[in-house]
């Protein structure tokens, strides 16, 4: 950076000092959107009787719609700027919620969850870039404190969504219709943000070509598995366990499988925020280990139909995906060469995608078939074996050198290389 464009940035800091914490929203809130439909999914079926397997196509269609964005978002805000990209995307989701609003069949639902994963991968690329833009010098930081705000905007928004279908009027539409006086406010601050790229990239605009630098397979590959094992939870989490939950402790409650998820997501957050002291390599196999551990704990915990134990599972689970998933992340942006880091993190976000949509759809199928509580215990048990998998690479090669605090976080990389 040039010491014209750091004194541009100082005196943007200067005249808008809220900008940085508004772009942290804007990520919170692009998450929580993300995530406020998995308490209702459940009304859905009840009320237009389709089957998990179409739950989990309308949650595949979001991350299909995500990956697209995060491939070409980085580049987009490189030569547009970060305002443009973000007001765009924040657009694409109050028309998601508004198709919401007004769904009355599975259709609709569809597009709103595309709509929805186009914004929030946008969102989550252009903010990052954004947050970059703003403090140079503390992306380190930047990525821990947006993993912070992803997490925590996850959880209101669940939680928040799980308490207006049960107790307000309208339990298909007033979640919606508070979530999109939300995103108008932040897209009411955006508005008013001074653009923070001053140096815009000339060139085509393209999506980032996945590929792995041959030095960096092995590290690749125990970051990737352990994002892959992380993200396939999470897609069965946000889509299908609220209502698996819900039918094993007997409380139909939806207050009760938003906070299932909600604690997860808060577990997450409050590890990620004490965790950037760990080293990477070791942040990663820890969590996976432990993550793999919290996964078989689910399975005895669901059998109790305690929801005590329930919701102390999914703590514990939340907890270690924190740690795994950051970790891994962490790991990677400090391996991956400079001049790699586009292609690298497009092939690294093209299989955490992909393990968030397709185990999700099969568990969904075979959820259809034989039962969701039939299911996932075996959903379980593949998952932490991956989990496992992803650690016992990261021990194979636990003599090279950690470098904890130069992480980066992978759409900030993403960014900066397109």
């Amino acid at each position: 950076m040039t010491s014209a464009t750091t004194v541009e940035t100082r005196a943007e800091q200067g005249s808008q000092s809220w900008a940085y914490a508004l772009i942290l929203a804007a990520s919170g809130v692009a998450l929580g959107v993300s995530g406020a439909p998995a308490p209702l999914y459940g009304i859905y079926q009840k009320t237009w009787h389709f089957s998990p397997l179409t739950t989990t196509f309308v949650f595949a269609v979001y991350a299909v719609a995500a990956l697209v964005a995060v491939l070409v978002s980085g580049r987009i805000s490189d030569v547009v700027g970060r305002k443009p990209v973000l007001l765009g995307a924040f657009a694409l989701m109050i028309a998601g919620l508004v198709v919401f609003l007004f769904a009355d069949d599975v259709a609709m639902l569809l597009v709103a969850r595309a709509l929805h994963g186009f914004a929030v991968g946008a969102t989550v690329v252009s903010g990052a870039a954004a947050l970059l833009d703003l403090r140079p010098q503390h992306g380190a930081r930047s990525g821990q404190l947006s993993g912070v705000a992803f997490n925590v905007g996850m959880a209101v928004a669940i939680l928040g969504s799980a308490l207006l279908a049960q107790y307000a009027p309208y339990p298909l539409r007033t979640p919606y219709l508070v979530i999109t006086l939300v995103c108008l406010a932040i897209a009411a601050g955006v508005l008013v943000l001074r653009e923070p790229h001053g140096a815009r990239s000339t060139g085509r605009i393209r999506i980032a070509k996945p590929a792995v630098p041959q030095e960096i397979r092995s590290d690749f590959w125990f970051s990737a598995l352990g994002v892959m094992a992380a993200w396939s939870v999470l897609g069965v989490l946000l889509s299908l366990y609220p209502s698996l939950a819900s039918a094993e402790t007997g409380i139909h409650n939806l207050v009760f499988g938003g906070a299932v998820v909600a604690s997860t997501a808060i577990a997450g957050a409050l590890v990620q925020a004490v965790a950037g002291g760990i080293p990477a390599r070791r942040a990663a196999i820890i969590g996976d280990v432990g993550m793999a551990a919290a996964l078989l704990v689910t399975i005895p915990a669901l059998h109790t139909h305690n929801w005590v134990l329930v919701l102390l599972s999914g703590l514990v689970l939340g907890g270690t995906f924190g740690l795994g998933f950051g970790g891994s992340l962490r790991h990677l942006s400090n391996v991956v060469p400079q001049h790699k880091r586009g292609e690298t993190m497009s092939a690294y976000y093209l299989l955490a995608y992909s393990a968030m949509a397709v185990p999700t759809v099969l568990a969904g199928w075979a959820a259809t078939t034989w039962g969701l509580s039939t299911v996932f215990p075996w959903f379980v048990v593949v998952v932490a074996l991956a989990c496992l998998g992803a650690a016992a690479i990261g021990l194979r090669r636990n003599v090279e050198p950690e470098l904890s605090t130069a992480a980066e976080p992978g759409v900030v990389t993403l960014v900066e290389s397109a």
